[in-house]
């Protein structure tokens, strides 16, 4: 067998295309599969734990006394941050539904790529939920001013680590 297509009897692929072996293990498509999924596990595992963390303590703060001197403006922004918490709980756990459904039906490669998908949703979902908590915060601490000042400094923070420089390193890794 010779070629670009030639699998070995082992099953693996002499030359696989380059989406299937750009970091050069030598897998085959269905390994790689099972390797991206577990590393979406992790990712959401991760992700999961930080949104349930947020959530609690949205849901805590209804139940304060004090939560019946916020202004008509701060629980309306207190209900979008409930709805951004659910929302962004509900996306990290549809790659979870998505493989149960599809569960021994030989689909692994689907399932990673919904489950990148969304993941990167559920971070935007998440990053806002996290300015807005910080910006939440610091309405009913200090005000609304000092909650702009905040949510704009923790939205370009969020900007510079999550997406600038994972680009910048993606496109320097890309260029080695």
């Amino acid at each position: 067998m010779q070629g670009s297509d030639a699998a070995r009897e082992d099953g693996r692929m002499d030359s696989a295309p380059a989406d299937d072996r750009v970091d050069g293990r030598d897998e085959t498509p269905n390994e790689r599969a099972d390797r991206n999924w577990t590393d979406v596990l992790q990712e959401l595992r991760v992700l999961q734990t930080g949104t349930q963390i947020l959530t609690g303590f949205l849901l805590a703060i209804a139940f304060q006394p004090t939560f019946s001197d916020l202004d008509a403006g701060q629980r309306a922004f207190y209900l979008v941050l409930v709805v951004l918490s659910a929302l962004s709980a509900i996306v990290a756990l549809a790659p979870v539904a998505l493989h149960r459904i599809l569960f021994g039906r030989r689909e692994k490669r689907t399932v990673v790529v919904y489950g990148h998908a969304a993941i990167i949703t559920a971070l935007f979902t998440v990053s806002v939920l996290l300015v807005g908590v910080v910006a939440f915060v610091f309405d009913v601490v200090l005000g609304v001013a000092a909650a702009w000042v905040v949510g704009i400094v923790a939205g370009a923070v969020v900007l510079v680590l999550w997406v600038l420089i994972p680009l910048s390193l993606r496109k320097t890794v890309g260029d080695a």
